[in-house]
């Protein structure tokens, strides 16, 4: 994986990187595996619901397999490596030996050629795909099921991991990459690795326009505003925000939480994030 740094020729180019990861190829996706997108961008019956979204490049949406149930045990052989526009990890399309291809959820290790397993019988190899309660204690794991059957839904992004602590009767202890440690069932699925794309973090748009290609609109700071418009706005000169900052709709805001006392899943944490 290396990292691209442009010349300064000129202000969009000043500081501005591309990350280019070791083994895609550039290629046009899998036409039976792409659905078109239809994208709302922040906007509920024309209105907008979700502020500083918008616009951006028209894209094909992946059909990503975050189950593998389909074909339990049948080796699959990695063809291909591509980026996938609607995620920062990259994607592995792969063809099992029946002949049937999907796209999957690319793990650190994988290269073309490589062949993966999904099921209980798999071995303990990176990218394969088994239950928690056939993987040791101590792996570096990604993808994570949350609840059997449903596919991965934790650990998805570029670069992150999970560890596999212990396991017990029903349960598997999992501790993330914000230090909670979680209870999951040991049944579930997960892959062994970590996801790809480590170095997405490290990119530098370099420029206003980049980030309108992603969908991004220009966010504006409350405390630029007048007090008609956000809580944080008005008085002379450049004022603090205070001791209570607030949203634009007068709610609490940076730090105060949010999570509801009642939450099902709070049964499950065995300890919280930092």
């Amino acid at each position: 994986m290396a990292i691209k740094i442009y010349k300064r020729n000129h202000a969009g180019r000043r500081n501005m990187s591309i990350v280019k990861p070791d083994g895609v190829v550039e290629k046009s996706p899998e036409k039976k595996l792409t659905v078109s997108l239809h994208r709302l961008f922040g906007r509920s019956h024309g209105k907008i619901s979700v502020r500083h979204k918008g616009g951006g490049q028209k894209r094909r949406y992946r059909l990503v397999d975050f189950r593998q149930n389909e074909h339990l045990d049948i080796p699959a052989t990695i063809t291909a490596l591509e980026k996938d526009p609607n995620r920062s990890a990259l994607i592995a399309l792969i063809c099992y030996e029946n002949g049937a291809k999907s796209y999957i959820l690319a793990t650190n290790s994988m290269k073309v050629g490589q062949q993966v397993v999904c099921g209980v019988n798999a071995p303990v190899n990176p990218g394969n795909r088994l239950p928690l309660k056939n993987i040791p204690a101590g792996t570096t794991i990604c993808n994570i099921e949350l609840l059997v059957g449903k596919g991965g839904q934790i650990v998805r992004s570029a670069g992150s991991q999970a560890t596999l602590m212990s396991l017990d009767a029903k349960h598997a202890q999992i501790k993330l990459a914000s230090g909670e440690i979680r209870l999951v069932n040991k049944e579930c699925y997960a892959t062994l690795g970590q996801v790809s794309n480590f170095e997405h973090g490290v990119e530098k748009l370099g420029k206003a326009g980049r980030s309108r290609w992603l969908g991004r609109r220009p966010h504006v700071r409350g405390s630029a505003m007048n007090p008609v418009d956000h809580p944080h706005g008005g008085g002379e000169g450049r004022q603090p925000i205070g001791m209570n900052p607030k949203t634009p709709w007068g709610k609490p805001a940076l730090g105060k939480k949010t999570r509801r006392k009642k939450k099902a899943s709070s049964r499950v944490i065995v300890k919280r994030r930092k």
